[in-house]
């Protein structure tokens, strides 16, 4: 789908406020309710929005540590890495996982549940994924920007 500015500036606002009204998104964009719905039925058809959710704060859940993990593999060949990828994608653990350049081939965000419970998934989940020849771990301490900018 090729986005427009209108487009856009639709996406940069739910961005910011995915819970606001049609009435009002349409108003900040200078269309009419039902050309703004159009839109955005259109951007979700597509998949360029995907879906919505809500921004936590872990801190209330009391859920565990974040670990951000460096990852590197044996060879950075295509079927090394299609093999992990395929693999990491059904790991529940793993929040986010993002290919790199420079020293580590991944970058991976894991959700634990406690040290113990990270242990576990070093063990039996990471450290078994094919391929892996390096992990890296870093505890995160706290977030400092969350999504869109917003601060802690």
């Amino acid at each position: 789908m090729q986005l427009d500015a209108l487009d856009r500036r639709i996406i940069r606002l739910l961005r910011a406020d995915g819970r606001m009204s049609n009435a009002k998104l349409a108003e900040a964009v200078g269309l009419s309710p039902s050309a703004c719905l159009r839109r955005l039925k259109a951007l979700e058809q597509s998949g360029t929005i995907r879906g919505y959710t809500a921004l936590v704060d872990e801190g209330v859940l009391e859920t565990g540590p974040i670990i951000i993990i460096q990852l590197s593999l044996e060879r950075q060949t295509e079927e090394f890495m299609r093999r992990f990828e395929t693999a990491v994608r059904k790991c529940a653990e793993v929040k986010e996982c993002y290919l790199m350049t420079g020293m580590n081939d991944y970058l991976l965000r894991v959700q634990a549940a406690s040290m113990a419970d990270y242990e576990r998934i070093h063990s039996d989940v990471l450290s078994r994924l094919p391929g892996v020849s390096r992990i890296q771990s870093s505890f995160a301490i706290r977030n400092v920007i969350l999504p869109q900018g917003r601060s802690v």
